[in-house]
């Protein structure tokens, strides 16, 4: 490992990397997971806009719970590679999801 410190992405605005070199070595672990999981959360976003219902929605079922809109489809995501369902749909801006269940490994 390097004495020197990094050198920072050439398009990172200069008050934010200004701010990254102030914080403690913890805060930037937490500023770490927190850019990670707000990329992963943007780039689904992106993907829900520019997706036509068409395209990845599974055939929608009658079990639709009470506190998800009938417009909300059947959304598969990985997390730890495992496969759930969820209910998702869309407020305005922000994106909606429920879970629903694992995929089952037959299907």
């Amino acid at each position: 490992m390097s004495y020197k410190p990094p050198t920072p992405p050439a398009d990172l605005p200069t008050d934010l990397t200004n701010t990254l070199n102030e914080c403690a070595p913890e805060q930037l672990r937490h500023v770490a997971r927190y850019a990670e999981e707000l990329a992963e959360h943007k780039e689904r976003e992106a993907r829900l806009a520019e997706e036509s219902d068409e395209d990845k929605i599974e055939e929608r079922t009658d079990d639709l719970p009470e506190d998800v809109p009938s417009k909300a489809t059947i959304t598969t995501k990985e997390i730890n590679d495992n496969r759930y369902y969820y209910w998702q749909w869309r407020e305005g801006d922000k994106v909606k999801s429920k879970y629903k269940g694992p995929v089952n490994s037959e299907n």
